[in-house]
């Protein structure tokens, strides 16, 4: 099993949730740009190329929590070519 840091899974299970890049460079306080670097290394462990690539791996490999959240996130980037589109944030309570 592939082995990931709490900040990837926290990522991923954020990701699935549908939050938008903004909102999650918000809640880890960090750049966009950073955020996508660390997405983008992640996918490259992963062996995917998208986030919607990303959220299916993960919880096809039990890394996240599918939700219909996630099904419905993974749906509108589908529809519209990977592409990103408006989506209400989930927060998702980081319990340590």
């Amino acid at each position: 099993m592939m082995q990931i840091t709490p900040w990837e899974r926290a990522a991923l299970q954020l990701l699935a949730d549908g939050t938008s890049t903004p909102a999650l460079a918000a809640r880890f306080m960090t750049t966009e740009a950073d955020l996508e670097a660390r997405l983008s290394a992640l996918y490259a462990r992963m062996g995917v190329r998208s986030r919607v690539e990303a959220i299916r791996a993960a919880v096809r490999r039990g890394l996240v929590v599918e939700t219909s959240a996630a099904a419905a996130s993974a749906g509108r980037l589908m529809q519209h070519g990977n592409r990103p589109v408006p989506a209400v944030p989930c927060e998702l309570a980081l319990a340590g």
